[in-house]
């Protein structure tokens, strides 16, 4: 089951269990939330597209994070007038996790409890001990004394199978001798 939802501005396609990010939404981390505006629904068999919204249709999701976009750079300019402004901005934004697509005449679609590995070892008793061989080789490849500098040079002269390119320095421009000759 889809659903098509606008919030802040924008739609968004959304399914249960994908993680969107959304303008500033008020809640804290953990809340759940529900979003109104469902334009269309769809099941795979029939879809039904709101005039402009879906009567009855809704949508949950839970906040995952509270964050802020990628910072923007605004250059106001104009020529020969000695006029710049240079201005930042970061957009604030609210991560979701849907977790509820629920219509009328559908049957609703609630996404699958996420249950982690390691959450799923500390139930069965399992510890730290009986980790898998690539965690241990992690594990020992961040020891404390290592050389971290060495291995990725190295790493990289095999894969490569030559050394790394090393920065050239330019030489220097002599004055040019004038063409005249003093005598």
């Amino acid at each position: 089951m889809f659903a098509v939802i606008r919030t802040g501005g924008k739609q968004f396609k959304v399914v249960p269990d994908e993680v969107i990010v959304v303008e500033r939404l008020a809640g804290e981390s953990g809340a759940s939330v529900e979003l109104g505006d469902v334009l269309m629904v769809g099941d795979g068999a029939t879809t039904t597209v709101g005039k402009p919204v879906v009567d009855g249709a809704r949508v949950a999701a839970e906040i995952v994070a509270q964050s802020r976009g990628d910072k923007i750079t605004v250059l106001k300019f104009r020529r020969r007038q000695k006029y710049r402004r240079t201005l930042g901005h970061q957009q604030d934004q609210t991560v979701l996790r849907i977790t509820e697509i629920s219509a009328p005449g559908m049957k609703t679609a609630t996404a699958a409890p996420a249950k982690s590995a390691t959450k799923a070892a500390a139930k069965s008793g399992e510890t730290d001990a009986s980790a898998s061989p690539a965690t241990e080789k992690k594990s020992a490849a961040t020891a404390p004394g290592t050389k971290k500098a060495a291995t990725k040079k190295a790493a990289t002269k095999a894969a490569t199978g030559k050394k790394p390119a090393t920065r050239k320095t330019a030489a220097k421009k002599l004055p040019a001798k004038s063409a005249k000759k003093e005598s």
